[in-house]
């Protein structure tokens, strides 16, 4: 589906993104050293304005996503990828923040490896790898590209991954961070203008909400409770993303990093109140899209006029190269720094970072053709991941839960060896494509239950030690 033939005014706005994003990776502020804190952390002097814009425009890549599940179950998308997050993001503002600025480790595997030592860091570096690939993004970039020209195939995602690539790898956090902000001010824009289009031509959102189908109303959108929890649980990803500690981590201070977590939670807000509204507008006076994850271009191809529409086409590609750049980032630092550098002693850190970064756009691309969908990716890797991961990284900021360096392979391994093994059974099992829960169970829940059983001794304890 697409119009397969952009007008020459939309392919010219498209063309000058690409020259802005290659001016601001080449650019770089003057006198800055070529040091590892500079081209990993900006020299830890993030300001709040530059610390909101990356944060908030890294976090919301998956708009694709986020699409296709209000399509499908209306407002529950917000209860499911909003308010959660909004909550567990708090949480980390008001007691991780503070830790994670004052603590002298560059990664979430080197923080790991500080307190529980080297075996540690590098398997939790294979899974922070995993974690942050950029696979889901890279599709959502071929689906918009299949949709605007009717180019399908992974040539297109390619491309897009090896650019993003090359001027990350060149420009290191400082790139990610001035790009990011040119892309926030995009999707803001972006999707004020469809949002005001959609008003303008079927009517006020009141008008709107009362021609919804009752399931789009309805905060579960008729899904099993256990399946949303699942989603909420999920959201514990804030807890172990690297974006988060790499950012508060670089900030120029203690209260850049929890102020601006805070404010960011209120622009997630407005951007998803935004997002939610036309979604909810393409249910109601565009039914029966097949491809739900396309209604957001679908909509631009219906409400907008030539060089406006490559304008919106512009922000979703924005909103989504925002967090493609950033984990492309983040995979190749812990891939390189964190896993790779013993092997290489002789090579330092930023080269090894920047090799690291094409192998990483490599095997997003490589998932993106194992795994085809935007959201099975997202919940296959959280649900496997995150239970393994969340009570190490914990320990690092709060002894309650450290476990010993004896038993921290096994509060790595198993929850996610559990977790991997209930999802593949439920695979086999469960008769239903995209359907993971064997025994009604998804697998999220039993990582996390081995995860609690290891550190619930340590839990405990009066003093919080083994």
């Amino acid at each position: 589906m697409g119009s397969n033939a952009l007008h020459w005014l939309d392919i010219v706005i498209l063309l000058s993104y690409v020259v802005v994003l290659i001016v601001l990776s080449l650019r770089r502020p003057s006198g800055e050293a070529p040091s590892e804190v500079n081209y990993l952390l900006s020299g830890r002097k993030l300001s709040l304005p530059a610390f909101v814009a990356t944060l908030v425009s890294t976090w919301y890549g998956g708009i694709l996503g986020v699409g296709e599940f209000s399509y499908l179950y209306g407002i529950s998308q917000w209860v499911v990828f909003g308010l959660p997050y909004y909550l567990f993001a708090v949480l980390f503002a008001l007691f991780l923040s503070d830790k994670i600025r004052l603590h002298p480790a560059i990664s979430i595997p080197e923080a790991i490896g500080s307190t529980y030592g080297r075996k540690a860091s590098k398997v939790s570096a294979v899974l922070i790898f995993l974690l942050v690939n950029p696979a889901p993004y890279i599709l959502m970039v071929a689906l918009i590209a299949q949709y605007m020209i009717g180019f399908e195939g992974l040539i297109f995602p390619i491309l897009v991954a090896g650019f993003s690539a090359l001027y990350v790898a060149w420009g290191g956090f400082g790139a990610v961070v001035r790009t990011d902000v040119f892309q926030a001010i995009l999707m803001y824009v972006g999707f004020a203008v469809l949002l005001v289009a959609a008003w303008q031509m079927w009517g006020s959102p009141v008008e709107m909400w009362v021609s919804l189908p009752d399931l789009h109303r309805e905060p579960s959108g008729r899904q099993s409770y256990w399946y949303l929890a699942v989603w909420f649980f999920i959201a514990l990803w804030t807890f172990v993303d690297p974006s988060f500690h790499q950012r508060a981590s670089a900030a120029k201070s203690r209260s850049v990093a929890r102020n601006g977590i805070l404010i960011s939670v209120g622009f997630w807000f407005i951007f998803d109140m935004m997002a939610l509204l036309c979604a909810l507008y393409a249910v109601s006076y565009i039914p029966g899209i097949e491809q739900a994850a396309l209604i957001f271009p679908i909509l631009g191809e219906t409400l907008l006029p030539v060089g406006v529409k490559g304008l919106f086409y512009l922000t979703l590609l924005a909103t989504i190269m925002s967090t493609l750049d950033s984990y492309l980032f983040l995979a190749g630092q812990t891939l390189g720094r964190d896993f790779l550098s013993n092997w290489f002693p002789r090579t330092d850190t930023i080269s090894l970072t920047r090799i690291s970064i094409g192998i990483a756009a490599v095997v997003g691309v490589v998932l993106v053709w194992l795994l085809p969908s935007v959201i099975e990716l997202w919940y296959v890797v959280g649900s496997v991941l995150i239970p393994g991961l969340l009570f190490p990284v914990l320990g690092v900021y709060f002894t309650q839960f450290r476990v010993s360096e004896k038993r921290i392979l096994y509060q790595i391994v198993l929850p996610v060896g559990i977790s991997l093994m209930w999802l593949l059974l439920g695979a086999f099992f469960a008769g239903t494509d995209g359907d993971y829960a064997w025994l009604g169970l998804e697998p999220f829940y039993p990582g996390l239950i081995v995860a609690l059983l290891i550190v619930a001794p340590t839990f405990l304890s009066a003093s919080g030690k083994d």
